[in-house]
Formats: C-alpha cells, structure tokens, sequence
C-alpha cells in the first residue's frame, strides 16, 4: 500500500500470527537486566533541565535500558552523553496532541535522526481518526515511518487509547501497522489515564507477531509491568525505571 492509496474501513486482517505473551514476560521477569533492557527510560517533563537530562542518559547506561527517551530539544545532549555505549536515543514527535501537520512531522522527523535519534515516538493525528480520516491518519504515520526507516530507526505510533473508542483503537491500530510501526503504543502519559492490560491485550491482538506493542503512561511499579508483559507489551515505557528494576533485584 502507498501513501495514497485508499484505506477501505472494512479492510481489517485479524490473521496476524502468534506472539506468545506468557513465554515473552516469564523471560523478561528472570532478572532485573532482562526487564531493563525492554524498558524506554523516559523524562519528558517540560521543566526537564540539562542537568536532569545527564541523569537520565547516565542512568540508562548503568541499568542498560532499551533507550533514554527525551523531548527534541534535548536530543543533542542525549546522544552525545551516551555516545560509544550502544544504547539508542529516542525522541517524541508530534507530541502531545497529535495534531501536526504531515510537513511538521516530516521536518521535525528528519531533523532528529539526523541528530542522531534512533527511535521515534509519534502520536497518531488523533483528530483525523475520530472524523473518519484514516487515510489522513496512514498518510501521516506512512510518513514519519519511511524517514525513520531510512535511518535505520524505529518508528513508535502512540494511540492514546484513553481518547479513543473500542472501534478506533482497532482501527488505528491496524492503519499504523500497514503505514510502517515498528511498535504501536498506548499512551503519552500526559493525557486522563495511561496503559491499561486490557489496551494492550486488544492491540496485541491486532498486531499479533507483525509489530511490537509498547505499554506507557502511569506505569510505577514491578506489579504494573508485570501486568502489561502478560498482557502482550514487549517494551515499557517509564520514568520510575530505576525503582521498577531494583523491586527485581538490581542495586
């Protein structure tokens, strides 16, 4: 499918392959590295300092993290703090709202990668989804995805479930799909709640083994995640990472 071909509403496939949900958090939940390395270390505040942004970045090195994912303008100082460790830089796009135009997200996209973000959280166009829009919603998914993926990054497509009906979290999770995700999300965590076991599982349901599922937003505690890998999550996004790992054992 291309940017512009149609995207009929009928057109859903639920014939997707088997992630096997248990096998993948009994194996995580061994030990506390295992569970570090499917967790996005995440700060995100709008008040995050430099100072603080070092931590985070010094943190992630130390608990080896799936990621430090920061807002754009510290991505600079994110990648040039863990410069020669091997763990990536993420960023956020087109976020909170989700409501850039596909130009903005395009620019603000290759900037980044160019910077040297390695994966990319985007909010879906909330708006388009609920008029009905879903070529809009591919077509600005399929973009930010192509610009990722000749970066050899990754793409992260954030639903925020909490706004959406059943319909539309199944719906928008099969158009980010086929525009290119790497993961689908639940949440930015500055919305009216976060990740939910019952989110995941209904996207991981969609998405069976075609694209990871990442749960985020509220998500405080080893209990929490333990919750959301049972539920079908195969990556964590958090500010508590550091206090989650060490309920598992770590120092």
């Amino acid at each position: 499918m291309t940017g512009t071909a149609p995207l009929l509403d009928q057109d859903l496939d639920f014939d997707n392959g088997y992630f096997d949900s248990a096998a993948f958090a009994a194996q995580t939940l061994e030990n506390w590295q295992a569970l570090a390395g499917v967790i996005d270390h995440t700060l995100l505040k709008p008040d995050a300092t430099r100072d603080q942004v070092e931590h985070l970045c010094n943190e992630t090195f130390r608990y080896r993290f799936a990621c430090a994912m920061v807002n754009p303008v510290w991505v600079s100082t994110a990648v040039s703090v863990l410069s020669g460790t091997g763990i990536p830089v993420g960023v956020v796009i087109g976020f909170p709202l989700g409501a850039s135009l596909v130009s903005t997200l395009r620019q603000e996209a290759t900037t980044l990668v160019r910077l040297g973000a390695r994966e990319l959280d985007m909010v879906i166009p909330i708006g388009l989804l609920k008029s009905g829009n879903h070529q809009g919603v591919y077509n600005s998914i399929h973009t930010a995805a192509q610009i990722a993926h000749d970066h050899d990054s990754l793409l992260k497509v954030i639903l925020e479930t909490c706004l959406l009906s059943v319909e539309e979290k199944l719906r928008a999770s099969e158009i980010a799909i086929r525009a290119g995700a790497d993961f689908i999300k639940t949440s930015t965590g500055f919305a009216a709640s976060g990740a939910t076991a019952a989110d995941v599982a209904l996207m991981r349901g969609v998405a069976g083994a075609r694209c990871g599922v990442k749960a985020a937003g509220g998500i405080r505690t080893l209990a929490n995640v333990k919750a959301l890998l049972e539920a079908g999550a195969n990556r964590i996004g958090a500010s508590a990472s550091v206090a989650i790992v060490r309920e598992l054992g770590a120092e």
